[in-house]
């Protein structure tokens, strides 16, 4: 009997695979339009923006 082999995908690739779909969703939305879509634009490319500015500040 073989035993298989645990995947490492999601745990190495998971969270920024979300961060960069945050921040494409946040592009597609400052590309569609005005009003919500602007709020829109604004929270999905400031959460990878605070992020990696939160890992620089955390590493010291």
């Amino acid at each position: 009997m073989t035993k298989r082999k645990k995947s490492t995908f999601w745990p190495v690739f998971g969270i920024p695979l979300a961060i960069g779909l945050i921040g494409a969703a946040g592009l597609f939305a400052a590309l569609l339009g005005d009003g919500w879509w602007d709020a829109l634009a604004w929270v999905g490319l400031g959460i990878p923006a605070v992020l990696g500015g939160w890992g620089l500040v955390r590493r010291g």
